[in-house]
């Protein structure tokens, strides 16, 4: 089964990216990325514009679409991951190195977060897809994805996983929890 390329974090000019989102599609098909998840962010500060979802349902892209948002988790000012594929929801602690957490911190996150109700099911180890290996450890007891957290460039196409997962989002998913994936990340200037 040949392994899929993705980035499962990215922002359009819904909220705070500087592609729109048939754009920022383009520029990953481009780079022969297999799937995407766009996660503008929603919140208490961050609300996504009213026709957010009729957009992106409106694409007819190449690769496979994740629908999601970057959600806030007020008390602790963590962003979260929210990736919608067709039955199964994929929750992932973004960017613990933004906040300049300590293992234990982002442990402490994961745990506070569990306690509210939400379910997480990896941590990236990236910030704006540069590698920051403090995350990538057994302690933090989630799976290690990298993502590029797109904005703008230099930030596309700087890290992805590589699933091996049949073309299906569901199945893409599971795989992501069960660690059937790679990291990857493109070469640094």
């Amino acid at each position: 089964m040949p392994l899929l390329r993705g980035n499962l974090h990215a922002h359009t000019t819904f909220s705070d990216g500087i592609r729109t989102p048939a754009a920022l599609v383009e520029e990953y098909e481009r780079r022969g990325y297999d799937f995407l998840a766009i996660t503008d962010h929603f919140g208490h500060e961050n609300l996504i514009e009213p026709g957010y979802t009729r957009a992106l349902a409106a694409l007819r892209p190449n690769l496979m679409l994740f629908g999601g948002v970057e959600l806030d988790y007020g008390r602790l000012s963590q962003h979260v991951g929210k990736i919608v594929g067709d039955e199964e929801t994929l929750y992932v602690l973004n960017h613990p190195a933004r906040y300049k957490l300590t293992v234990m911190e982002t442990i402490d996150r994961v745990h506070e977060i569990r306690r509210f109700g939400w379910t997480l099911d990896a941590v990236e180890i990236t910030d704006t897809g540069l590698y920051r290996p403090l995350y990538d450890t057994d302690d933090i007891p989630l799976v290690k994805i990298a993502t590029d957290d797109a904005h703008r460039p230099p930030h596309f196409g700087r890290a992805w996983i590589e699933v091996e997962a049949p073309r299906s989002r569901d199945a893409i998913i599971r795989a992501i929890r069960a660690g059937d994936f790679r990291t990857a990340f493109a070469p640094r200037d």
